[in-house]
């Protein structure tokens, strides 16, 4: 069952307005709704129109500002440099398959922890899990990911380097 996306008005006044619970919100608010696994989207209170990827834009900008880590330099300057639309669809195509695989990996990370848990209950079996080899179909999807992305980021170097010599004439 997919959960209600929870409508929230962005006034002119930069106010937000969660509608499903009748009240003022700000950023973090939004911030923990996401990690509650809400869906939500953002719309302008006049026009209607949809702010959502702005309004996260801001949420992961302020949780940056308290933070000495973040999104990587180099990936910002990519992002700022990826300014037509072939460029940002590259880095969003990057960014959701490097997110995708995240997410792959994680979940193998907690199905060995969930084994090692149960196996903490049998010594025995602990000793053979830990004997036995087990390949992760994870890891070689991880490695063809890296090529990829490796191969792409040649390309997008070349091109930025073409443009840069193309101004530069």
């Amino acid at each position: 069952m997919k959960p209600t996306t929870v409508v929230i008005k962005k006034y002119p006044n930069r106010r937000l307005y969660d509608t499903s619970a009748g009240r003022y919100v700000n950023l973090e608010d939004v911030a923990a709704l996401i990690r509650q696994g809400t869906e939500i989207q953002v719309v302008d209170a006049k026009t209607g129109e949809d702010l959502t990827r702005v309004v996260l834009t801001q949420v992961i900008v302020e949780d940056a500002k308290g933070q000495p880590t973040g999104l990587p330099l180099e990936l910002l300057r990519q992002l700022i440099v990826a300014s037509d639309h072939a460029g940002q669809e590259f880095i969003m195509s990057y960014l959701k398959s490097a997110l995708e695989a995240y997410g792959r990996v994680q979940e193998s990370v907690e199905s060995r922890l969930r084994d090692v848990g149960a196996a903490a209950m049998s010594p025995l079996n602990l000793v053979k899990n830990l004997l036995t080899p087990s390949p992760s179909p994870a890891e070689a999807e991880v490695e063809q990911l890296r090529s990829r992305v490796a191969e792409l980021e040649a390309r997008l170097k070349t091109k930025t380097t073409r443009k840069r010599t193309a101004r530069k004439r």
